[in-house]
């Protein structure tokens, strides 16, 4: 556990082993007056499914400020533990809405593209119409309305294929198998925007920063769209991932991938059937997000090159 002083209000963060929430503490690390403001927790010392343990560590910290990117992100494992996918993904956030109301904190939440059906033709903004798909979106959708039914203050930040230096994800998975196999075969007609964990890190803190500044809060509250800027397919990632890898490669005394790009193929859904149906149109507007925050993160492929810069703090592939 982070400890915490004044220089500002106090802010406990869940989650502090996943992808953003790791991301989140680095960040805040390294900023004069946040290391000291943040309680960082990870799932030994808040379980997210034991509601009174829930309770009572908000009520012992008195934050005025909860982050909350702890979830159950196993898409498709949910489908078959979807009470575990709604204990985390729904009821947590709800009893956390609850108790941060008790505590007169702001609660700061995430979600993600999957509450959205992905029929539409052009990028989702934050009034569209929710259609979840799987049990995952369905669950994360759950959480959203439980915090609103509360009605204390809140940002709920919607966002996508999520990914990092970080953890387990797309990035890592690609480079593995890269450097295993000959060919990959990737799907082609999904569309979203890769988002990294340190873009949603810095989008958050300059949100935070003008929370802490005054900004109103009742007229920012809701849902706002955060990821990162442009689109492509899951096709499209994965030769953005071998392509940006090699040529960094020889620089940073990296091994070499065993694939090539030209054999990365891209295939349809159909060819790659999984127990969770996905969107095929995860594209998320972030207009809100710039128009109240002035916030904009940089576009995916930029994001990617930093992400890859930063694997030489970690194990390289």
């Amino acid at each position: 556990m982070v400890t915490s002083s004044n220089s500002h209000q106090k802010i406990l963060l869940t989650g502090v082993n996943g992808q953003v929430g790791h991301a989140l503490q680095a960040l805040f690390s390294k900023h004069a007056g946040y290391s000291d403001a943040i309680i960082a927790l990870d799932r030994t010392e808040l379980d997210l499914t034991d509601a009174d343990a829930i309770r009572r560590v908000v009520a012992a910290i008195k934050p005025d400020i909860i982050i909350n990117p702890a979830a159950y992100t196993a898409v498709d494992k949910a489908e078959t533990a979807p009470e575990l996918a709604y204990a985390i993904n729904a009821t947590a956030p709800k009893i956390l809405a609850e108790e941060a109301a008790k505590a007169g904190a702001t609660l700061i939440h995430f979600s993600t593209d999957y509450v959205y059906a992905g029929a539409k033709s052009s990028p989702y903004v934050e009034d569209d119409a929710t259609q979840p798909l799987s049990v995952y979106g369905k669950s994360k959708l759950a959480g959203e309305d439980a915090i609103r039914a509360v009605g204390l203050p809140h940002l709920i930040f919607r966002t996508s294929w999520v990914y990092g230096a970080y953890g387990n994800n797309f990035l890592k998975t690609i480079l593995r198998l890269a450097s295993e196999r000959d060919a990959l075969r990737i799907v082609a007609d999904q569309l979203g925007a890769p988002t990294s964990s340190h873009s949603i890190a810095e989008a958050v803190l300059a949100v935070l920063s003008q929370l802490e500044n005054g900004k109103p809060q009742n007229e920012v509250t809701g849902v706002y769209h955060l990821v990162n800027a442009g689109q492509t397919s899951w096709h499209g990632f994965a030769t953005a991932i071998v392509e940006e890898y090699t040529r960094l490669q020889v620089d940073r005394n990296w091994p070499p991938l065993k694939v090539t790009l030209a054999n990365i193929h891209a295939i349809g859904t159909r060819d790659f059937p999984t127990p969770a149906v996905r969107p095929a149109n995860s594209c998320l507007d972030c207009s809100k997000l710039a128009r109240n925050f002035s916030v904009t993160l940089p576009n995916w492929r930029d994001a990617l090159v930093a992400e890859l810069q930063n694997l030489t703090q970690f194990r390289s592939p």
